[in-house]
């Protein structure tokens, strides 16, 4: 039999719900850093397929998995998912550092926070897009 609920914990404040709380920058980078390590183990997944087609090639187990790879992963598809793979781990780096930054025990009024949330998010998407150029101005990628 269950006792009743001491007078002090029926009356606990309750969390307030959502429509009460406003959008803050920092919430939505906290919950894009999750979001952008669940997208990191994706970009794994692609790396391990990639090794996995190049040793199928390598031990003439399955010649054409190298190629059948390489035209998945040029096509305007393909390089789709890799500048979204791109983008999720620079912006989860710029987050990790944001982290850092914090874990030092800096950046906790919230001013600086807000600017540490901003220049994580617009860091990651700066980062991303020059990795991008380079590779385009290099050749290495191609439409």
């Amino acid at each position: 039999m269950s006792k009743p609920p001491s007078t002090e914990a029926a009356y606990r404040p309750l969390s307030p719900h959502l429509q009460v709380w406003k959008f803050h920058i920092t919430m939505f980078t906290s919950i894009l850093h999750r979001a952008t390590g669940i997208a990191s183990v994706v970009g794994a997944v692609m790396v391990a397929a990639w090794l996995l087609a190049i040793g199928l090639t390598a031990s003439g187990h399955c010649p054409e998995a190298y190629t059948l790879f390489l035209s998945f992963a040029a096509s305007p598809f393909g390089l789709f998912v890799w500048f979204g793979l791109t983008l999720a781990g620079f912006i989860h780096l710029t987050g990790g550092l944001r982290h850092l930054i914090w874990d030092m025990g800096l950046g906790f009024r919230i001013s600086s926070a807000n600017a540490l949330a901003w220049w994580s998010l617009l860091g990651g998407i700066a980062l991303t897009l020059a990795f991008w150029a380079v590779l385009f101005a290099t050749g290495k990628v191609v439409l």
